[in-house]
């Protein structure tokens, strides 16, 4: 059996049982899962070890890069800022960011950048690695480029370009970086422990994440949209071990934090703008998520469909979550999920990646067992 810690009511041992399974088969190295219903967490767990070579155990403190599921802390700024009447997500994107209105984008909307409709899933001018680490290159270059299909007609996963397109908009509102923001008016409140750009201090508690096997791009017949946008620069699962990754505001893919804390975040949009006693949404700050912007398939992911709102995305057959359920995930497997009909937040956050950029069955496992208890009683 695997060593786990943490604690767990237990009602959802089931939860405890699957993430047990999986590091003993080796499917997951080190993890950690929370789930948290009414606000409140209702499991913390957490084991396995730091590095594929198991010389130092997943520790409670443990942080790793959750890729995509960095985009849900995006979000919710964006959403925050919409409820104080500060971003208009049906306004102009240019109405914030001016020099946007080039190549033709006057007409593009912040809800186009919130939902993978803006047409900007890639950079057109060559971008070397590194590059991701500069900020106004990364912005400049997005502002000045044309559309790569007409916005708004279809999603095309903007999987690292979404987060400085939500952060430049975001950074032009309050005057401050979007991981600056964030800490201030999300982590702080709630005491997470969760960064968009890594502080130097942190590392040592960081476990690097595994790269999975290599995506073979023949066998998925990407897009040419899919190549495009990620092979400039490539997308490469060794990002994290380097210094200028960590300490680079990349709001779409760079966030470290654990389960714990990537709950405890999300759980806000779980209980409609508030939990444990901190309310960081109005009463209705949620209900834009669940306005429908796209509904298809992704011209990025594989050609799956998917169905996105504002920022999140929503149930669909392939992910059947639940009509008042929002989720998001990472390169890799990290997943959350948010059901505001039963306020229940599960993530499951690991260092072992999967092959692809739709995550696994890991991730949903650990989902299903939190649905199962909370349905049962």
């Amino acid at each position: 059996m695997a060593d786990i810690q943490g604690t767990w009511d237990q009602r959802f041992d089931g939860v405890v049982t699957t993430l047990d399974s999986s590091l003993d088969a080796g499917t997951d190295v080190g993890a950690s899962v929370a789930v948290f219903l009414e606000g409140e967490p209702v499991v913390d767990v957490w084991g396995g070890y730091v590095d594929e070579a198991h010389s130092a155990p997943w520790e409670r403190d443990t942080l790793t890069n959750v890729w995509s599921t960095t985009k849900t802390m995006t979000f919710l700024c964006a959403l925050m800022l919409a409820d104080r009447g500060e971003l208009d997500f049906y306004a102009p994107v240019a109405k914030y960011w001016p020099e946007f209105a080039a190549g033709g984008k006057e007409g593009v909307e912040v809800r186009h950048l919130m939902s993978h409709t803006a047409g900007l899933p890639g950079w057109t001018e060559h971008l070397e690695p590194e590059q991701l680490a500069d900020w106004e290159r990364c912005t400049s270059m997005l502002a000045a480029q044309e559309p790569w299909w007409e916005p708004g007609t279809a999603s095309g996963y903007h999987a690292v370009t979404q987060g400085y397109l939500i952060g430049e908009v975001v950074q032009r509102i309050t005057g401050v970086t979007i991981g600056t923001w964030f800490a201030s008016e999300v982590a702080a409140p709630l005491g997470a422990d969760f960064f968009i750009g890594l502080p130097e201090a942190e590392d040592p508690r960081v476990s690097v994440v595994i790269p999975p096997p290599p995506i073979d791009l023949d066998a998925l017949q990407p897009t040419e949209f899919a190549i495009r946008a990620l092979t400039n620069p490539p997308l490469d699962a060794t990002f994290p071990r380097h210094a200028w990754w960590r300490r680079a505001e990349i709001p779409a893919a760079n966030g470290h934090g654990n389960a714990r804390s990537v709950a405890t975040i999300q759980s806000i949009i779980a209980g409609g703008g508030e939990a444990r006693g901190v309310r960081l949404l109005s009463t209705g700050g949620c209900n834009p998520i669940f306005d429908e912007q796209s509904n298809g398939m992704d011209l990025i992911l594989s050609g799956m469909p998917y169905r996105f709102g504002m920022g999140y995305g929503l149930s669909t057959e392939m992910m059947p979550i639940g009509p008042r359920a929002c989720f998001w995930g990472g390169y890799g497997g990290s997943l959350v999920v948010m059901d505001l009909d039963t306020r229940l937040t599960v993530c499951y956050v690991m260092n072992r990646m999967e092959a692809g950029l739709e995550g696994d069955l890991r991730g949903a496992n650990l989902v299903l067992a939190a649905a199962v208890a909370v349905a049962e009683g």
